[in-house]
């Protein structure tokens, strides 16, 4: 039976919704990364990083590549890196409405409840 779309997205977004997969796919966006520097930058017990991790491989979000003792992480396709500057711009956009709304929050209580519109 196949998954609607909706749910397929739904899913997805489901994945991504854990701060240290964010963080993990941030650090990525950039090329390869050990998973050495993950865990410094990071800063997650190495059990908690390889559960996120393994998580982000089976959605194939990310791959491995080993390279003698070191296992590197990188992003399987530019498109995550696309979503993420996405997420950035969407997100400035927010929080600059907000910051207005803040303002004009701001400037009611300067002029008091008798004089605001």
């Amino acid at each position: 039976m196949q998954v609607p779309l909706y749910q397929a997205k739904a899913e997805f977004f489901r994945m991504l919704g854990h701060p240290v997969r964010i963080r993990v796919l941030e650090l990525l966006q950039h090329g390869p990364v050990p998973v050495r520097d993950l865990l410094d930058d990071i800063e997650i017990e190495p059990s908690s990083l390889s559960q996120q991790l393994a998580v982000l491989r089976r959605s194939g979000i990310v791959v491995s590549i080993r390279d003698g003792a070191t296992v590197s992480y990188a992003l399987a396709g530019g498109d995550v890196a696309e979503l993420l500057r996405a997420a950035r711009r969407i997100l400035t956009e927010l929080l600059a409405g907000q910051t207005e709304l803040l303002a004009e929050l701001r400037q009611a209580d300067v002029v008091g409840p008798a004089q605001s519109s």
